[in-house]
């Protein structure tokens, strides 16, 4: 009698030390592959059966056939690669189903009773879960005449796949997390790039003051805004009293790609601008330049492009798909919309383009945005929408404000909307010019 209590009292100090060194196994892993060796080896150890065969999925129902894994290895060897060699369509996608079950125990038991399925009694198996999708099935063979599996055993074969699918679904969080972290080292670069791309300080443009911000999302955007003197050579007052071109556009799509299609297209555009040609001309020409790069990217540009003279007041502009700039005039006390018809850069090789003018008064105010400020969602869920931001802006307006004071009243507003503790969706951006102010070298912020 205390014979085979101290055999028992052994046989499960040696059970629970099997079970013991994989779960140790599972909690230090680095390579999914060499855990799941372990599986079958101890699997059979801790039942006393013949051998052990692991049979995972991929999560999309496709056999994993880099981590087939039997013990012993030799043994099983040809009926693996039997296994390995069925196609997907013949085994059919694994959904853990009886009917499904059945056929691959069946295919299992032969391929193991080298052709001749197994007799019952000789193959007991159960399901490999994570997340509570079935990701397969675990196996252990024994030969004809031995005795029937006990309950212990069905349970030591139980708790092995479930530790076999605790690895399989650490694995996966693991490669999600890795893709993230690859995602966030992207939208890093991409907000670098942007960050250089956009002017830091405002120009000094004679008769009028400018300020302008983006406000960046969780996500980089292709917004896009800038400030080009058609005469670069010189400084001071001479650059001062020089027709600028005031530029704001976004380029369809987030992230790394965006941020290198708006560095290509400043570029171009910068080049394009020391030509003095008129808005439309340039557009028309930054279009077919853009075309065969924006088309290989499958991404759009839209874009406003305008020169301002100090000298004469007279702003000049064209359109490519973009939200249409507005304009507050002193006089009236109104908003207008500038705007003329054109395409988006990128959509139609030849497009051509309309300009418009409008001469500038004292005190008018002009406001450029993206479409990060009209879509922008409430707490409440709906957008900002362009009504809201013309009755924003028409409110500030009638203050004696400078153009960084609108600028901060409007994103202030745009905040309030929003709500202090939600982050935007999308970039936002703004840009103001205001005639007559004081000239002031804004800076912008960080």
């Amino acid at each position: 009698m205390g014979q085979g209590l101290d055999n028992l009292s052994q046989e499960q100090r040696r059970h629970q030390d099997l079970l013991a060194s994989l779960a140790y196994a599972l909690r230090s892993f680095t390579n999914l592959g060499r855990f799941l060796e372990l599986v079958p080896l101890v699997t059979s150890r801790l039942v006393g059966s013949q051998g052990a065969l692991l049979v995972v999925f991929h999560e999309d129902g496709r056999l994993w056939r880099d981590h087939l894994q039997a013990f012993p290895a030799d043994r099983w060897a040809g009926g693996l690669r039997q296994l390995a060699a069925l196609p997907d369509s013949e085994l059919g996608v694994w959904s853990g189903d009886p009917s499904g079950v059945a056929d691959l125990d069946q295919r299992v038991g032969r391929l193991l009773g080298d052709g001749q399925v197994l007799g019952d009694g000789q193959l007991l198996a159960t399901s490999v879960v994570a997340r509570s999708s079935q990701r397969g099935r675990l196996y252990v063979f024994a030969p004809r005449g031995e005795l029937p599996w006990n309950e212990v055993q069905s349970l030591h074969l139980q708790l092995v796949a479930d530790l076999a699918g605790v690895a399989l679904e650490g694995d996966t969080l693991r490669q999600a997390l890795q893709r993230h972290e690859r995602v966030d080292r992207q939208l890093g670069m991409g907000a670098e790039i942007q960050a250089e791309l956009l002017p830091n300080r405002c120009p000094l443009i004679e008769g009028v003051t400018v300020a302008a911000r983006c406000r960046s999302a969780f996500e980089v955007g292709g917004d896009y805004y800038d400030f080009i003197p058609t005469q670069p050579q010189g400084s001071g007052p001479g650059l001062a009293a020089a027709r600028w071109a005031l530029v704001i556009g976004d380029v369809m799509g987030k992230g790394v790609p965006a941020g290198l299609l708006m560095a290509l297209l400043r570029g171009l555009l910068r080049a394009e601008v020391l030509s003095g040609h008129a808005p439309d001309r340039i557009l028309h020409d930054l279009n077919q330049l853009a075309q065969e790069d924006l088309a290989h990217s499958h991404r759009f540009v839209t874009l406003f492009y305008s020169d301002f003279d100090p000298r004469t007041r007279l702003l000049r502009y064209a359109n490519a798909g973009h939200h249409p700039p507005l304009i507050w005039r002193r006089g009236t006390g109104q908003v207008e919309r500038l705007d003329v018809p054109g395409v988006v850069i990128g959509l139609q090789p030849g497009a051509d383009y309309d300009t418009g003018q409008t001469l500038l008064e004292p005190g008018d105010v002009l406001l450029y945005f993206t479409d990060g400020v009209t879509e922008a969602l409430g707490f409440r869920g709906e957008r900002f929408e362009e009504h809201r931001l013309i009755n924003q802006f028409q409110m500030v307006c009638h203050g004696d404000l400078g153009a960084q004071e609108i600028l901060d009243l409007l994103f202030a507003r745009l905040d309030r909307f929003v709500g202090a503790d939600r982050q935007l969706d999308d970039d936002a951006s703004l840009m103001v010019l205001k005639v007559g102010d004081q000239q002031v070298l804004a800076s912008l912020p960080s």
